[in-house]
């Protein structure tokens, strides 16, 4: 295909159906029209093709419901494009003459909805249903969050409900703990988890501590939320998961979401709650579309906090994880149905309070377990979960002892090669639940 076959008429009615969906615009549209525009190399060149093959060199991200005839709105510049994963796993899709069929798009974007837009909802819908909502945030308001989470807002809510801060977290952090005692519901954004580590006084000594020590007399109803955990090329500094560090802490709600549904009914829940709650996102997800039922899609739907989820039932292996791993053990679990193993992948959702029941229920029925975790192993999620089962009855199920899947125990290395190997892959996952059962590779 060469740009000078696309006819301008097809372009401009592309443009126009994005405007139609509220400026989105699906990824093989907008390909096609950066193409036209100079923007972008036609998808058949050699230099897409080298570049295609250097970013599967280092094993992107690519979410299991990005791996089909998925359209994705796209939101990165043009340069970037060719090298992000969700462009490449749309390459088959045929955009001959830059035509893409509307009943398709309007299909998936009934059906597929990013981390992003799911979160981005949740706070709307919240912030319409109780007017004590409000958000604080370094760029939350007129920037629209650093990752485009409360895209929108400030504009509909203005600024006395949607608040930008200086850069200092103790401080604003502190700012929306006394609100919370006040009466408010601040939702509290952290541009990554590793700043609030600037904040964790607040959280641990005035949020977490204060409804024991008023003696039930003060709830503190907060909600802090950000990226958590590894993202890409970010270094030892910013690749912190803090599950572990926050779970450890009575007094706390924390939450690791996986999917949208989750990100949408959990956050509601964690906003609606009396006490705080640490919600951990994963900046990897933030663009990942997964679908949404007509349930999930409404106003009204709600997780419980603490419920895990079986994402997929099996008979041989249980492996449980959470947030980001969870996609990682579903795709083992894929791997491992072509050789006729057959495992169980719980999404904890719920840090603490854990569901004991859901994961000691599954390890009665499987006799094995494997935890995964994008966390460091000395005294992790995993480290917990191990010890609650063999601390039960469900420990004279097990036929063999249970095996953690874990971030290797050194800061984050920058070094792309060296941060792919500090992080547990689906090999990984593997190989554990091959040795928990006995297999040999």
């Amino acid at each position: 295909m060469r740009a000078g076959q696309i006819r301008k008429q097809t372009i401009d009615e592309i443009k126009e159906r994005g405007d139609q969906l509220d400026g989105r615009i699906t990824g093989a549209a907008r390909i096609a029209r950066s193409i036209v525009e100079g923007q972008l190399d036609c998808p058949h060149s050699e230099q897409h093709k080298q570049r295609c093959n250097e970013s599967r060199a280092i094993e992107p991200h690519v979410p299991p419901s990005l791996k089909s005839d998925t359209l994705f709105e796209y939101q990165q510049t043009p340069d970037s494009a060719l090298r992000n994963p969700m462009v490449q796993s749309i390459s088959h899709v045929n955009i001959k003459s830059a035509t893409v069929s509307r009943q398709f798009i309007s299909a998936v974007l009934k059906s597929q909805v990013t981390v992003r837009d799911a979160l981005n909802a949740a706070l709307d819908e919240e912030m319409e249903r109780d007017d004590r909502v409000y958000i604080l945030g370094e760029e939350v308001a007129m920037y629209d969050g650093a990752y485009k989470v409360s895209k929108g807002l400030w504009k509909k809510y203005g600024d006395k409900r949607v608040i930008d801060t200086p850069i200092t977290e103790m401080g604003f952090a502190g700012i929306a703990v006394g609100s919370a005692m006040a009466g408010l519901r601040p939702v509290c954004e952290f541009m990554t988890f590793n700043f609030a580590m600037q904040a964790i006084d607040q959280i641990i000594n005035s949020a977490a501590k204060t409804f024991y020590m008023s003696a039930g007399k003060v709830n503190v109803p907060i909600v802090f939320r950000g990226p958590n955990g590894a993202a890409s090329g970010v270094a030892a500094q910013h690749s912190q998961c803090f599950g572990a560090w926050y779970a450890h802490c009575p007094g706390l709600k924390v939450i690791s979401p996986y999917s949208s549904e989750d990100h949408k009914g959990l956050l509601k829940a964690a906003i609606r709650d009396p006490d705080p709650v640490v919600f951990l996102e994963n900046e990897i997800l933030y663009g990942a579309q997964y679908p949404m039922s007509d349930e999930a899609l409404s106003k009204d739907f709600i997780i419980p906090i603490g419920k895990a989820k079986v994402e997929r039932p099996g008979n041989h292996l249980t492996v449980v994880a959470h947030s980001r791993a969870v996609e990682l053990s579903l795709e083992a679990a894929k791997e491992l149905s072509r050789v006729g193993i057959d495992i169980e992948v719980i999404n904890l959702r719920t840090l603490r309070p854990l569901d004991e029941q859901t994961i000691t229920e599954s390890v009665v029925k499987t006799k094995h377990l494997v935890t995964v975790e994008q966390g460091w192993p000395n005294s992790g999620i995993g480290s917990e979960i191990c010890a609650r089962i063999v601390e039960s009855e469900a420990f004279y199920h097990l036929d063999a002892p249970p095996v953690r899947v874990t971030g290797v125990d050194v800061p984050m290395p920058y070094t792309k090669s060296l941060e792919i190997i500090a992080l547990p892959q689906v090999s990984d996952i593997v190989s554990a639940v091959k040795k928990v059962l006995g297999v040999k590779s």
